[in-house]
């Protein structure tokens, strides 16, 4: 009852921001010099978006293009060729930790509104389809056209609103975003994510000092969602089964360490040889890391669109996550994703199991024997075997 009445009392504190802000101030509509785009999301969703970018610094090769994103993606674009601008902001909902007074989302959108008036900007594109605070903070920065998906909340504060589709893969919504702001075809880019040299040299000294394995094979089990996690005796029987022809280094950020703890305890257990960088590396120093490796396994997370961005083959387990919407964005044949057939998934809920099963029962339901398959597949035809 009380979150019916939350729901309801943010789409009418949006609506009447939307009644109030049109009438601020807007620079006038003209050439689409300054471009802003706005990305709220976690380390995926910005790799997800890098295609959109170099589609929109080719229809507009001259235009001054500024992306506005978590802090904790602002490593991602740092090097992006098509990025002129990376700025940050806190976006309410997508900062992990406890949630603030029901006005402070509001009171933050006023502040970075004001903000981005300095830019100037021609035009807004809002990124994630139901990022109906991006709109509000397009519309209050006065931005002349704004561009986004007709999702319920966000549609009103847009200028122009294109189809809500919770079918396609987000990357080709955006792409058609830009498309519809340029008037341009997009075309398919690919994902990018350009380390710096010296991350380059790090994974070299790392290789180096470690043999140089002519076969690495990462594995990134951690997932920010607990019900996207596979068990960890799963992992553990893949490890031992791909460590009899190639080198295993376990990958992850600070936040997995207690999931890589419990594989690496079993492991031990069995002498199983291995290497782990978990919470060892920069994200620059992973995709580094990924580039020299022949096949990178994970469940549905960041880490693994860091992997696809390098031109790595990968293996991504899905479960509660939609392969359809938020997959790898790369070729079928070199990036496989294996999910379970189960009616309710994907469900979306990536905190828990709605059902109460744990370990998620669409994560269980995906084999040890299934996924060895698809890697050996993988590796055969990362080596031109077959």
């Amino acid at each position: 009852m009380m979150a019916m009445l939350r729901v309801r009392a943010r789409a009418w504190m949006v609506r009447a921001l939307i009644v109030l802000l049109r009438w601020l101030p807007r620079r006038p509509a003209g050439p689409l010099q300054r471009i802003l785009v706005i990305e709220p999301g976690h380390l995926g969703d910005v790799l997800l978006l890098t295609p959109a970018l170099t589609a929109l610094r080719t229809a507009l090769p001259a235009a001054q293009i500024t992306v506005l994103v978590g802090p904790w993606a602002r490593t991602l674009l740092a090097r992006n060729p098509a990025v002129d601008a990376v700025l940050t902001c806190p976006f309410p909902g997508f900062v992990r930790g406890e949630r603030g007074r029901f006005w402070q989302p509001y009171l933050l959108l006023l502040r970075y509104a004001a903000l981005l008036r300095a830019g100037r900007f021609d035009a807004a594109i809002v990124a994630r389809d139901d990022h109906w605070w991006g709109g509000l903070l397009a519309l209050a920065a006065g931005v002349p056209q704004r561009v986004g998906a007709a999702y319920p909340l966000l549609e009103p504060a847009l200028s122009s609103a294109l189809p809500f589709d919770q079918q396609a893969h987000v990357t080709q919504q955006r792409l058609d975003l830009v498309a519809a702001l340029t008037h341009r075809p997009a075309g398919a880019p690919h994902t990018v994510f350009v380390p710096a040299p010296a991350d380059g040299a790090w994974a070299a000294q790392w290789l180096a000092q470690h043999n140089a394995p002519a076969r690495l094979v990462a594995v990134q089990p951690g997932s920010g969602g607990p019900a996207k996690l596979w068990p960890a005796q799963r992992w553990t029987r893949l490890i031992a089964q791909l460590a009899t022809t190639a080198d295993i280094v376990i990958t992850g950020g600070p936040a997995d360490m207690d999931t890589v703890a419990e594989i690496t305890a079993l492991l031990d257990a069995q002498a199983i040889p291995y290497q782990v960088l978990v919470g060892a590396t920069s994200l620059g120093q992973l995709a580094a890391l990924f580039q020299r490796c022949a096949l990178v396994i994970g469940v549905d997370n960041g880490p693994l669109h860091i992997a696809v961005a390098q031109g790595v083959p990968t293996l991504q387990l899905f479960g509660p996550g939609s392969a359809q919407r938020f997959g790898p964005w790369g070729a079928a044949q070199r990036h496989r994703v294996l999910r379970a057939e189960l009616w309710c998934a994907p469900c979306g809920v990536l905190s828990h199991c709605p059902r109460g099963t744990n370990p998620s029962e669409c994560m269980t339901l995906i084999t040890v024997a299934a996924v060895v398959q698809s890697a050996q597949q993988l590796l055969a035809a990362h080596q031109g075997l077959v």
